[in-house]
């Protein structure tokens, strides 16, 4: 795209960053008596479209109206759909365990991905996993394989898990935007992070996680696995020596602490995009902080539903991108 309609796409962009929801709003929310009273204030903003009652088809719309945007922005969305990767492996898995049970249930799909779900339950269903991406066509039939003859669910998942995250730092590399280079070395260290406290806490072998982890810029996995295998402090005295130090007091609250803690790192990280007019950055930007701010609205919807007190919601709120 020349420099001039990157100009213009990102004019347009600025636009639609005003309609971001802020810090303020969010605080709307948390202070609203209940969920009835989110889904209005969230209706005055303009989220959804007449006729949806259900939190996920609000946020499904948004979620559609975000890539709609953009698509009317740019003529090739190839370098976006690194973003939408995760939701295919997704869909890999539901669609193999479906077919290993014998069992159908379209609640377990994502339809944000960037292959029909229905073509990715032929492939497995057929066993033609030609059907598929060429970066899924080692993993699909690997995969399950494992599943049928070991029955072995998480042997499975790793597998997959690891083939998504190999996919999705890939093509963050190849991509030629550093936003989503940003994006995509931030959520591999954050699964490998993730891998090795889990399998510190189960107990889980060297190999097992070499086998689970991906390797990334940001990270030795080697040396990491090696701390897991040790104890959580040494994870936490590895990680005190990269740049994810500062990060280290919230994974010794929780996981679910540190996880929020990469989000905002990530919002951190993107951020000065809104001062780009030049690139494609601001666009994939964009994406991210809409994908950022659905989450943060389902994280208070779902607290709303499920009466869960005011700190549990708190804990989990991201940080938001305006």
């Amino acid at each position: 795209m020349p420099d001039k309609l990157y100009i213009y796409a990102v004019a347009r962009i600025r636009s639609k960053e005003l309609q971001l929801l802020d810090a303020q709003f969010i605080e709307q929310l948390m202070a609203a008596p209940g969920y009835g009273e989110c889904m209005h204030l969230l209706i005055n903003k303009g989220w959804g479209r007449e006729g949806f009652t259900e939190p996920e088809q609000i946020l499904d719309e948004e979620y559609r109206k975000a890539w709609s945007f953009i698509s009317e922005l740019v003529e090739d969305m190839s370098v976006f759909e690194v973003l939408l990767l995760p939701n295919d492996y997704h869909n890999l898995k539901a669609a193999i365990k479906m077919v290993y049970t014998g069992t159908a249930n379209e609640g377990y799909f994502s339809n944000n991905g960037t292959i029909n779900h229905d073509i990715i339950m032929e492939a497995v269903k057929t066993k033609d996993f030609s059907l598929l991406p060429e970066h899924m066509q080692k993993c699909a039939p690997e995969a399950y394989e494992t599943l049928l003859h070991t029955g072995d669910g998480q042997l499975c998942d790793i597998i997959i898990d690891r083939a998504a995250l190999e996919a999705l730092y890939k093509a963050g590399k190849e991509s030629g935007s550093e936003v989503i280079k940003a994006y995509t070395e931030l959520k591999t260290a954050a699964s490998n992070i993730r891998i090795a406290v889990r399998a510190h806490r189960t107990g889980k072998s060297l190999e097992w996680m070499e086998r689970a982890m991906s390797p990334c810029d940001t990270l030795d996995i080697g040396q990491l696995s090696q701390a897991a295998a040790s104890g959580f402090e040494e994870i936490c005295e590895y990680l005190r020596h990269t740049e994810y130090a500062d990060g280290v007091k919230e994974l010794e609250k929780s996981l679910s602490s540190f996880e929020r803690w990469c989000e905002d790192l990530l919002i951190r990280k993107i951020r000065p995009q809104k001062y780009n007019s030049f690139t494609i950055d601001p666009l994939a930007a964009y994406l991210i902080a809409r994908d950022n701010e659905i989450k943060t609205v389902r994280i208070i919807l779902l607290g709303k539903l499920n009466q869960l007190p005011e700190d549990i919601i708190r804990e989990r709120l991201r940080e938001m991108y305006v």
